[in-house]
């Protein structure tokens, strides 16, 4: 088993958890920072939306699994701020970020869409990094394997065979699927925006169009998810949906509960995201993805390689 500790300096302990993430964040503020000089956008202004949006992140993340798990903390509300005991939900911190983003680009003079676009392989590049802290602390794991699954099957390498041996017990290494994904998924946001088609707002809309397809296969293993009774015919849709994947097993849910939140809301998500795109380009209002950035502020196009006026 790693140490989740990476330096204790008395009664300080800074996670590897913490490092990760942060790492994962610095380098999709990168992605953006990059692809924003080419419409002119300084530096400045993506690392200020990283200092926004990265604690906005937090606070929607916890918000929202503290919401959906509200019996387990309303008789212990010292808890709800306790982070580093587990339970953020990603979909939450998505949130945060978007509501806080949203009203950051507003200030600024820039449209939302645009920014979201240039955030967008940022976005999932920190989520597949990010991963990985939950392999250090193993927690998001999946649901029990025999250790042949891992070594001969998936032919993991001796290290995450050895960090998926939690008490007594084997599991699923869903923290790597969704990692792979999110790689994957990152080289097909990278070749999308390069292509004449594109209109603005769509990369991020392909996002989340990629990111939740992943997430519903990967959450059908998990056994830690957010859960709560539906209605029967619900559980079946989503079941047989879920059906290609079923020799990964169906993972372990709470007696009398039967749909898993992150698997409906992904199937929402993709379903808003199709919506959106088409919509959009109906409009005569839809833009290309390579056009210039326009601000409200400085009521003038930002002509890509000039610097953009900032309020």
């Amino acid at each position: 088993m790693l140490n989740p500790i990476a330096i204790s300096l008395g009664p300080i302990q800074v996670h590897w958890y913490g490092i990760i993430i942060g790492f994962g964040a610095l380098l999709g503020l990168m992605l953006a920072i990059r692809e924003g000089k080419r419409f002119g956008i300084s530096a400045d202004f993506f690392m200020d939306l990283l200092l926004i949006g990265v604690p906005s992140a937090l606070i929607g993340a916890r918000a929202y699994y503290v919401a959906f798990e509200w019996s387990n903390y309303k008789n212990h509300p010292s808890e709800i701020i306790a982070i580093w005991h587990g339970g953020i939900a990603i979909y939450g911190a998505l949130i945060g970020a978007i509501i806080a983003a949203v009203i950051y680009t507003r200030r600024k003079g820039y449209d939302f869409w645009r920014i979201a676009d240039f955030c967008a392989p940022g976005l999932i590049t920190g989520q597949m990094i990010g991963r990985w802290g939950n392999f250090m602390n193993q927690e998001a794991h999946g649901g029990p394997v025999s250790e042949s699954f891992l070594r001969d099957t998936l032919h993991l390498p001796k290290f995450i065979v050895n960090q998926m041996f939690i008490d007594g017990q084997y599991y699923h290494p869903t923290f790597l699927y969704e990692s792979l994904w999110s790689f994957t998924g990152l080289l097909v946001l990278l070749w999308l925006r390069r292509r004449s088609f594109l209109r603005a707002g769509e990369l991020f809309m392909s996002y989340f169009v990629w990111y939740s397809l992943g997430r519903f296969y990967v959450e059908g293993v998990r056994t830690d998810s957010l859960v709560f009774e539906g209605p029967r015919w619900l559980a079946s849709f989503l079941k047989v949906l879920w059906s290609p994947m079923s020799s990964f097993g169906w993972g372990a849910m709470e007696a009398g509960k039967n749909i898993r939140i992150s698997q409906l809301l992904a199937i929402m998500i993709i379903l808003a995201a199709v919506t959106f795109i088409i919509v959009r380009r109906k409009q005569k209002g839809s833009i290309p993805y390579s056009s210039p950035v326009e601000t409200k502020i400085s009521a003038a196009p930002v002509i890509q390689g000039q610097k953009a006026q900032e309020s």
